[in-house]
């Protein structure tokens, strides 16, 4: 039996988490700046970083405490040190680090799309590979063919913009403010989502979410410009399923293509409610089984790092004290 420390400070959540055996979680603290960075209409590196420092040991410390796990019980000790705000994964790393050498427990770095991935593994305990997976989030956007726990190919990927940046920016065009996802998928659930055509560029299995995301940008400004009234709920609704349809057409192409019975999503994407939808439609239509996580752990959180770096911890994966925080670092380079 092993019980694995995740903490998560890729962003603006400063999360820890207790796991038993890479499944079962016994833990899942998050403290969630969400609050704080409204007021300034998206995330402040240098301010999430101070925030980090502040609450780390409070969410380590109220993990352990959740999961009734001493610290000197844990088996290792799993941290994201990769990709991510360089400052806020600092601060994790740093952390992470010396609470490893001070209970003397190995410590396991561990990529932030490869935790994204693991959620799946937590919802669902009798997963396993191979399937696609698509990982779409406010930085990432990944078409990935799980091979084994930490063999993965990438597929696709976004040439530009991530599809919840574009989110974020369609959001923030229409005055929903920060943050844009949860936001918009709300007003699209009163809007036509025919109502306009905007593009939904891709080339195999990658795509493009720069050009939707101008394309919505040039649509609201050119009816302002001249005086023209738009119905904000249409261009949400519209905007979100071309971005869902290019997401799930690509995932479910990829899957056919390589022999693959079982798609997932993950990411803070993940939790939109027509992409959830329309890739468990599309997947029953083509005779895929589909799996999806919780909410909870689609958005950031440190119960998927835990789960990922017990199969790192059982591949031998270790981090040494020099273990830096790198925040371009793509997961093709490191698994």
């Amino acid at each position: 039996m092993s019980y694995i420390l995740g903490i998560e400070t890729s962003c603006d959540e400063t999360a820890a988490s207790v796991t038993e055996n890479g499944r079962t979680v016994l833990s899942n603290v998050v403290y969630s700046q969400i609050p704080l960075h409204t007021l300034y209409g998206g995330v402040v590196p240098e301010i999430a970083s101070r925030k980090h420092i502040d609450k780390i040991i409070y969410v380590i410390d109220s993990a352990l405490k959740e999961a009734a796990i001493t610290a000197q019980e844990l088996d290792a000790v799993a941290v994201t040190y990769n990709p991510g705000l360089v400052g806020a994964l600092l601060v994790g790393v740093s952390v992470a680090k010396a609470y490893a050498y001070a209970i003397d427990k190995p410590l396991v770095p561990v990529n932030h799309i490869q935790g994204h991935i693991a959620a799946n593994y937590i919802a669902y305990p009798n997963l396993e590979p191979p399937f696609v997976s698509l990982v779409a989030s406010g930085g990432h956007s990944h078409i990935l063919h799980i091979k084994d726990y930490r063999s993965f190919d990438v597929l696709g990927a976004t040439t530009d913009d991530a599809a919840g940046e574009a989110f974020d920016k369609a959001a923030r065009v229409l005055g929903l403010g920060y943050p844009g996802g949860p936001k918009l998928n709300k007003l699209a659930e009163s809007g036509n989502p025919q109502a306009i055509k905007f593009p939904r560029p891709h080339k195999g299995y990658d795509f493009s979410f720069s050009g939707l995301k101008t394309a919505v940008i040039n649509y609201v400004h050119t009816a302002q410009q001249k005086g023209e009234k738009i119905n904000s709920a249409d261009v949400a609704a519209s905007f979100q399923q071309a971005v869902c349809d290019v997401l799930v057409n690509n995932t479910v192409s990829a899957a056919k293509k390589h022999g693959v019975d079982k798609i997932a999503i993950a990411g803070g994407v993940a939790a939109n409610s027509l992409l959830r939808s329309q890739m468990e439609s599309e997947a029953t239509a083509n005779g895929l089984e589909f799996y999806c996580p919780p909410i909870n752990l689609c958005t950031d959180n440190a119960a998927m790092i835990s789960c990922a770096g017990y199969f790192n911890y059982l591949a031998g994966i270790r981090g040494e004290l020099d273990l830096n925080a790198v925040p371009q670092l793509s997961i093709g380079d490191v698994l």
